[in-house]
């Protein structure tokens, strides 16, 4: 049975708990055991996150100790412990952690229009199989505009404008395989079931 380890926190304006609750659910449901921690001293044990498949963070914001940092990164960069998480709770954790940032692929940087902005969502990667079969839909929430690593693969946009925006990529860190979606401003939105397929199949792609 693979492992998963959920660490949700920060500010709650995110609704982590909640979150972090749907997402253990879906990988409950396809077979994993999940540890749902609210403490980032979960990260310390390096042996433990290298013995895990999958580490799902949502964490917004906060601050994180060297040595919780540096076990998450060497169990992802060395182990080959899988990354996936959504929003600000990946997207946006820990900014003064550059390395954490890299890790990731990204950084947000503004939600022009805040909350309560409707766009559209485009499959990018028709054919890959983390978006093969969804078509583009609809959001009404925070549409994040972000800075992103151009090695990131890229499988769903968003459009500020004529500017390009990725919602959805993967990437290798080290060994570790990295999967991010920028959407699940709350609870209600990691629960459409659009976002939530995306996600489901991310964490699957994600985890060793």
């Amino acid at each position: 049975m693979k492992q998963a380890l959920v660490v949700w926190g920060g500010w709650d304006g995110h609704q982590p708990e909640e979150v972090a609750a749907i997402l253990g659910n879906v990988l409950k449901e396809e077979g994993f055991a999940v540890d749902i921690s609210d403490t980032l001293d979960s990260f310390k044990d390096s042996e433990r996150l290298e013995s895990v498949d999958l580490i799902v963070p949502v964490w917004t914001m906060g601050t994180i100790q060297s040595d919780q940092l540096s076990s998450l990164i060497h169990a992802v960069k060395v182990g080959g412990t899988g990354l996936a998480g959504c929003h600000g709770g990946l997207g946006d954790s820990f900014r003064n952690e550059t390395e954490f940032q890299y890790m990731v692929g990204g950084q947000w940087v503004a939600h022009p229009g805040n909350d309560g902005v409707s766009y559209e969502v485009k499959m990018k990667d028709l054919n890959h199989p983390l978006t093969q079969g969804i078509d583009d839909f609809t959001v009404v929430s925070e549409q994040y505009y972000m800075h992103t690593d151009p090695a990131n693969q890229v499988h769903v946009v968003t459009y500020f404008g004529d500017v390009e925006m990725p919602v959805v990529w993967t990437k290798m860190y080290g060994s570790g395989k990295v999967y991010y979606c920028s959407l699940g401003h709350q609870a209600d939105i990691v629960s459409m079931p659009e976002t939530l397929e995306l996600m489901r199949r991310g964490m699957l792609w994600a985890a060793r």
